[in-house]
């Protein structure tokens, strides 16, 4: 499968530093199938730049019970009014499994939101509990394989 030119954009969230660890194995492996990949804080980027890439991968946490990140709870509003039909994602993030129902819930959240753009998602949403693991490392390369797919 060729990437040859295609860019990718993670934005991530995190306060424990997990998510950011999710976010740079996702780089790592973009980079390793020789996407120009930029990683940036959801505070600091705006959802209109992925006008200019053609993957993203979207990595937020959940806070307490299913809340979104309030550092990017403008980049999660604004995320609906764009229009980014040629764009396919997946969606990662680390939570604890000690919320129970509450695990994770940001990423179907963002899920349903960037659907509004007309992106297209490909494969399933990685929940991973707290630090990644080998094995989740593993389930992000099988997210970045089928995102892939979508673009060729």
């Amino acid at each position: 499968m060729s990437t040859d030119g295609l860019k990718a954009q993670v934005v991530f969230a995190t306060i424990t530093g997990n998510n950011e660890a999710v976010a740079d194995n996702l780089v790592e492996i973009l980079t390793d199938k020789g996407l120009q990949v930029t990683k940036s804080e959801i505070s600091q980027t705006e959802p209109e730049e992925l006008e200019d890439y053609d993957v993203a991968f979207l990595v937020p946490y959940t806070y307490d019970e299913g809340s979104l990140p309030e550092e990017g709870l403008d980049y999660f509003d604004d995320l609906a009014d764009v229009d980014l039909p040629n764009l396919s994602y997946g969606i990662a993030g680390s939570g604890d499994t000690f919320y129970e129902e509450y695990y994770c819930m940001a990423l179907d959240k963002f899920d349903k939101q960037i659907q509004k753009t007309g992106a297209k998602r490909a494969g399933e949403l990685v929940r991973i509990n707290l630090y990644p693991s080998p094995k989740d490392k593993e389930r992000l390369t099988d997210l970045v394989d089928n995102v892939l797919k979508e673009v060729q």
